[in-house]
């Protein structure tokens, strides 16, 4: 059962997930994968890429066509707190460190920019139920 903060996070649309993978055995091309399974609405976020699962990818969250409801971050980390620098400075409402993104410094400076971070260890994939059919 989600709980407040994963309800509301869910709740919205379109999302994003930064460090989407072009691998379908990472984590990143997973978290990007459970959006789709689902009907989400997503962006792949990742430098390096220009598209991911059949989806233009974008370079950074100030790239995207349009604001995300949500984002999320599966990045080590030190690239989450630059992340959560353009998630403040674009008015992001909610993010979700995956786990192993998790940033205590970050997390505190998003909580004072009033954004609902998830950063409790748990999982997308489990949220929206994913399943592997790589």
């Amino acid at each position: 059962m989600p709980d407040n903060d994963t309800t509301a996070f869910l709740d919205g649309s379109p999302f994003a997930v930064v460090g989407a993978s072009t691998s379908r055995d990472k984590y990143g091309n997973k978290a990007l994968r459970v959006y789709m399974q689902n009907d989400r609405s997503v962006y792949p976020v990742n430098p390096r890429a220009e598209e991911i699962e059949g989806l233009r990818s974008y370079p950074d969250l100030m790239s995207l066509p349009e604001k995300p409801h949500g984002v999320s971050i599966v990045t080590p980390p030190k690239i989450t707190e630059q992340i959560v620098d353009d998630a403040i400075q674009l008015g992001i409402e909610h993010l979700w460190m995956q786990p192993g993104a998790e940033s205590p410094d970050a997390s505190a400076r998003a909580r004072r920019a009033g954004i609902n971070v998830i950063d409790d260890g748990s999982c997308v994939l489990v949220a929206l139920g994913f399943e592997d059919k790589s």
